[in-house]
């Protein structure tokens, strides 16, 4: 891990286009900027745990009946090919 110290209104890049910016220094609690390209996903760390179990959670939950019975239409074309 790259540990660095900045100060209010400095900043840190990575890469070309990831800036972040620390804004305010404020007791325990310090308020950072993050300039990305839309396509980059920023989430706090504990958002994208969210983001990960339920995504986890989705893949092991069973098919719904309508995707199943799409399913057998498609297995039936195939076997007439």
């Amino acid at each position: 891990m790259l540990v660095l110290a900045r100060q209010k209104n400095e900043a840190i890049m990575i890469g070309n286009d990831i800036e972040i910016k620390i804004i305010e220094i404020k007791g325990g609690n310090v308020r950072i900027g993050i300039s990305a390209p839309s396509d980059i996903p920023v989430h706090r760390k504990e958002i994208f745990q969210e983001i990960l179990n339920e995504n986890i959670s989705a893949s092991r939950s069973e098919i719904p009946d309508d995707i199943k019975i799409t399913d057998k239409k498609q297995k039936s074309s195939m076997d007439n090919l």
